[in-house]
């Protein structure tokens, strides 16, 4: 048989197709299709392979900081240090835990998208009628489709009686799609175009039809997406790529300082390898942040939990941070920008354009002329009558819900009746006094409806549909006093204003009417000589709350992107109102993208404010490009076909009221409301929890650096060693993990927003952030070692009562050090004490097992410390409150913000 390339079925005829797939309308012979289920293979999209949870947890342990805590863990059991030892295991068992948990979210999108097939299908195999599972389809095979199916395959229609299929899930076409079986001449026809084709996955909502199957597997338009999931692989975010080469570099300085100062313990001091050993263990522990991990995923956590509020719910953890960093935002239109509702916003009737507010579906609003609101009573005649006929054709019926008003039926026809009740028309008591009597359904191919009523005057026929088709019947015009003959003149006129209305995307339908004998049959043929009432323009209006969220996004210095399937003209009007575009050289088309080669495109993406008739493998070039240039790109969808593009994105934005559970489950975010300013919301969430990690990144590290440096003092002056083990990891996780949490939960300082995104190549640590953390860690070790030191050589206390001062001082540097790191550039007594709760808490019940560890007998022992009296932790307080003034000098001296 002859292979075609699967884009050109559409444009061959049924005939022609059934020849090239060597097929007949009989059906192949079992034979036969058991030859082409060997060629073809099963009809059966791919399935991904997922990491076993085991090779997750085994990865953990690849960490550089992991092996250093496994290294002295080690050490320490090998001195006969249980305490230690068992403590430090316990902490990587904690963090490799918490790894796998976040890791192991395995890739659900090619699953929902398998669930999307059809689990069997009905086929002609030998002339005869069988049921087959879709699984062994195969091009060539002669499938029949009725109401209720999932199409099992693609297939090219040779046959089709009043079918329609529901597309909205790969196309984004929110109607039922009418399918009809001629050829349509073109290549680059985007699939919601090709209505002589069915396409595996979709759901048949009206009639039947038969036709050769001529793709299945990976070569349907699911199959493709499926593969482009299966190829397009997620990126690390900008925190995970800092925070791991932050955990590299800071295991590789543990072990470079750690083997320093064993070898200047045994070699120079004359030391034991015991002594080696044992600074090499504590230095090994106060290096590493352990309570790093842990933190970083709780503040995600606790920043998932936030974004709920707003209506943002995150399903993958890293993505929290990554919104901080978002330069580009390409969104969808309909639903997302736009209300979803079609609405009336001008009818024209009687050679006069009224007016219409309101919103939505909701009946409240007015019929306006001239500036001044149409009375009740005192409307036109003619603008009456076109708002009744247009009722009288149509079918959709107004509803007020919990959520308010909402329409049954097609949204075209709703704004209609929504309009007619404006206009103080009495919908349902219209309908009655004119009952319909026959009707002809509307179609895509002829465009409109047409139906027969039974009224006081006699049988009236009604036309609604395309203007074009609407006048092109038309030979009067309606007008106050009676019909009017339709010149040249008045034509002109009513197509100059449709004109008008189609510049500004407006959709425009139109109602035609005449009499006829009560004897005569409603047919296609009957439908000349109307007299055209007139007509209505409508449009799915912006939410009203998007234009100010794209105008918070310029001054965050996010640009909007408009990613649509309408039209350009209507996605230019619709993006020249919400100020997204201004010029129409901003606006390329989805056969505009199919030209460009892979430079062309990176230059347009860097150009364009629209990109309107997508297709899905568009909508990924697109995004590829953006993140090729070094963009953080969040990209919205809600259809199957948009899966692709979500898994790439660095944020994959899906819709939770309209989108399907694969573009769910590929995506990282889900907006509950599917409102653009959610998205705006969480960008502005994401930089604040961006702030607040480098707030307790700094507070963890500047900490650990104090600690380090202290016990290299201690070192250097031949003194003891002032921490145990025990002490420093109580100290890193316990105490600091507590503060750094508390400080992730810092409400934004404001004018987040006015800010500009944070580039790709901005390290977490910025060079300022490094020199804020040895500065502060050198004040942490001058005033701890300053005690320790005093408390040795001129007060002479005891071992355990210096260590245990040494500890106390330590706790109360880094707890002032918390009160540096609540703002950044910001003076801490400029921010309220009470302005973080979880902060003061933290604080006190920190404060509190501290004092425990120096009272009661079985924490002593455990933490090596002894009681101290009310003058050792007066000096401890003291000490550690000279570094809170430390910080506010180097806030006041330092030029460059952090």
């Amino acid at each position: 048989m002859e292979e075609k390339p699967q884009k050109e079925w559409h444009s061959i005829s049924s005939s022609d197709t059934l020849n090239a797939l060597g097929a007949k309308e009989t059906g192949l012979t079992a034979d036969e299709a058991a030859k082409r289920l060997e060629k073809f293979g099963k009809n059966e999209l791919a399935t991904e392979e997922k990491s076993s949870l085991l090779s997750i947890l085994a990865s953990q342990f690849a960490n550089v900081l992991i092996i250093v805590l496994i290294v002295s863990a080690t050490i320490s059991l090998i001195l006969g240090k249980q305490v230690e030892s068992i403590s430090i295991f316990v902490i990587v068992v904690l963090a490799a835990i918490l790894g796998t948990l976040q890791e192991y979210q395995a890739g659900k999108a090619l699953e929902a998208l398998r669930k999307m097939a059809s689990p069997s299908a009905t086929v002609l195999r030998n002339g005869q009628t069988i049921e087959v599972p879709s699984s062994e389809l195969v091009p060539g095979d002669i499938a029949i489709i009725t109401y209720g199916n999932k199409v099992p395959a693609d297939i090219r229609l040779i046959e089709s009686n009043n079918l329609q299929v529901e597309e909205a899930a790969l196309t984004g076409e929110s109607l039922p799609v009418e399918k009809f079986t001629q050829a349509i001449e073109g290549d680059s026809i985007p699939l919601g175009d090709r209505k002589n084709l069915l396409f595996m996955g979709t759901s048949v909502s009206n009639g039947r039809g038969k036709g050769v199957v001529v793709g299945t597997g990976a070569n349907t338009e699911f199959g493709k997406i499926a593969t482009m999931l299966q190829n397009t692989k997620t990126e690390q975010t900008p925190l995970q790529k800092n925070l791991d080469k932050l955990g590299s570099n800071i295991g590789i300085i543990a072990i470079v300082i750690a083997l320093v100062l064993s070898a200047f313990s045994y070699f120079i001091n004359g030391g034991t390898i015991l002594d080696a050993f044992i600074w090499a263990v504590a230095l090994a522990v106060a290096i590493i942040p352990e309570a790093l991990p842990a933190v970083v995923t709780i503040g995600l956590a606790l920043g998932v939990q936030r974004m709920v509020k707003r209506r943002a719910l995150i399903r993958k953890l890293p993505a929290v941070e990554t919104l901080g960093a978002v330069n580009v935002v390409c969104t969808d239109k309909t639903g997302t920008l736009t209300k979803d509702e079609m609405t009336i916003r001008k009818v024209y009737a009687d050679a006069t354009t009224f007016d219409v507010d309101g919103s939505g579906y909701s009946p409240e609003g007015n019929i306006i002329l001239n500036g001044h609101k149409v009375k009740h009573g005192a409307a036109n005649p003619c603008l009456i009558k076109v708002l009744t006929y247009g009722v009288l054709c149509s079918d959709a019926e107004l509803k007020l819900t919990d959520e308010g008003w909402d329409i049954l039926g097609d949204p075209t026809e709703g704004a209609i009746v929504t309009t007619a009740q404006k206009a103080k028309i009495d919908t349902e008591a219209i309908k009655k006094e004119n009952p319909r009597v026959d009707e002809i359904p509307f179609t895509s191919d002829k465009k409109y409806m047409a139906t027969a009523h039974s009224t006081s005057g006699g049988r009236m026929v009604v036309l609604k549909g395309a203007f074009e088709v609407v006048m092109g019947k038309c030979s009067m015009v309606e007008a106050p006093n009676g019909a009017q003959p339709l010149t040249t003149e008045v034509e002109s006129s009513i197509n100059s204003t449709v004109a008008g209305f189609a510049a500004n995307a407006l959709r425009v339908i139109a109602v035609a009417y005449k009499m006829i004998d009560e004897q005569e049959q409603l047919t296609d043929d009957a439908l000349t000589n109307m007299i055209l009432a007139g007509f209505v323009a409508m449009i799915d209006p912006p939410r009203e709350e998007v234009k100010p969220a794209i105008a918070t996004c310029k001054k965050a210095g996010i640009r909007t992107i408009m990613i649509t399937g309408d039209h350009k003209a209507t996605a230019f009007a619709i993006a020249k109102e919400l100020k997204i575009a201004h010029d129409e050289s901003q606006v390329f088309s989805g056969s505009d993208v199919e030209k460009m080669s892979q430079s062309e495109l990176d230059i347009a993406v860097n150009k364009a404010s629209v990109f309107a008739r997508i297709a899905p493998e568009h909508k990924l070039r697109i995004v590829e490009s953006l993140m090729k240039q070094g963009n953080i790109a969040a990209m919205t969808g809600d259809g199957v076909n948009d899966a692709p593009a979500l898994k790439k994105a660095n944020i994959g934005v899906a819709m939770g009221i309209t989108g399907t559970d694969v573009s769910k489950e590929a995506a990282d975010m889900i907006l509950t409301d599917d409102n653009f300013v959610t998205i705006v919301a969480a960008v502005e969430e994401g930089r604040t929890i961006f702030e607040n990690i480098k707030k307790f990144l700094i507070f963890l590290l500047s900490g650990n650096a104090g600690t380090v440096f202290a016990i290299i003092l201690a070192f250097v002056f031949g003194l003891a060693l002032p921490l145990t083990p025990v002490q420093i990891l109580f100290i890193n996780f316990i105490m600091d993990g507590l503060i750094a949490i508390a400080i992730s939960l810092e409400p934004s300082e404001g004018g987040i927003m006015h800010r500009k995104p944070r580039t790709v190549s901005e390290g977490i640590i910025t060079r300022m952030g490094l020199l804020r953390i040895m500065s502060l860690g050198m004040a942490i070790a001058l005033v701890t070692f300053a005690v320790y030191y005093a408390s040795v050589t001129i007060f002479e206390l005891q071992p355990l009562q210096a260590q245990t001062l040494f500890f106390l001082t330590l706790i109360f540097a880094r707890l002032f050090n918390s009160l540096n790191n609540r703002s950044l550039n910001t003076s801490a007594f400029k921010s309220r004490l009470l302005g973080n709760i979880p902060l003061v808490i933290s604080s006190i019940v920190g404060i509190a097992i501290v004092w425990a560890t120096t009272k009661i007998g079985v924490l002593q022992t455990a933490f090596g410390n002894v009681d101290i009296s009310i003058n050792g932790w007066l000096v401890a307080i003291g000490a550690g409150s000279l570094v809170l003034l430390f910080g506010e000098v180097f806030k006041l001296i330092s030029k460059d913000k952090i």
